[in-house]
């Protein structure tokens, strides 16, 4: 009778301990699928920079400055390793203020303001803000997730023993960051 308690115990052990593994590759799986969605956010504004910058460019063409400052964040953004959440992070904060910069250089030319493309690319960069925040609170919840396993007990017995660990939030680090420039496009 003793035997079979003993052998029930373990079954029991090895079966928790096999949910555990597959919860931890579920939520493991869970935060690359919404580093993914970040991404994707990332690259489309990418893909957006040169299209505003092009369009202010025509209205403020002696803000070459600004300019070749966004287009280097932007380049710098890109090039951060896929990875690297906490580099990636810094860059895209750096780019989005410098993108706040932009858009205030194009406070000063009321025709531009008042272009088509110029509203509907100032359009298309706010919701992409917007899905990007939304996108980032997402990830922030999956690693939560994942991290509160490989730090809990039991399950940061079985995340040690199979190579799980920790991830990084997507975040702003500078307090002085958090400050979104105020640019108001009303004439």
């Amino acid at each position: 009778m003793t035997f079979w308690i003993i052998v029930a115990v373990i079954a029991a052990a090895v079966l928790y301990a096999v949910f555990i593994y597959n919860k931890l590759v579920s939520t493991r799986q869970m935060s690359e699928e919404a580093w993914s969605g970040i991404d994707v956010q990332l690259k489309r504004r990418a893909d957006l920079v040169p299209n505003l910058i092009e369009t202010v460019k025509g209205y403020a063409s002696h803000e070459r400055g600004v300019f070749d400052e966004v287009t280097e964040l932007r380049t710098r953004a890109q090039s951060v390793p896929p990875g690297d959440v906490e580099g990636r992070a810094k860059a895209e904060t750096a780019l989005s203020l410098g993108l706040g910069r932009l858009l205030a250089v194009a406070e000063n030319y009321p025709e531009l303001k008042a272009s088509t493309n110029f509203l509907e690319l100032q359009k298309e960069l706010g919701n992409l803000e917007s899905e990007i925040q939304m996108a980032r609170r997402y990830y922030n919840g999956a690693v939560r997730n994942l991290n509160t396993m490989v730090q809990s007990f039991p399950s940061n017995l079985v995340a040690s023993r199979f190579g799980f660990s920790k991830r990084v939030y997507f975040e702003i680090e500078e307090p002085g960051d958090r400050a979104v420039p105020k640019v108001s496009f009303q004439t």
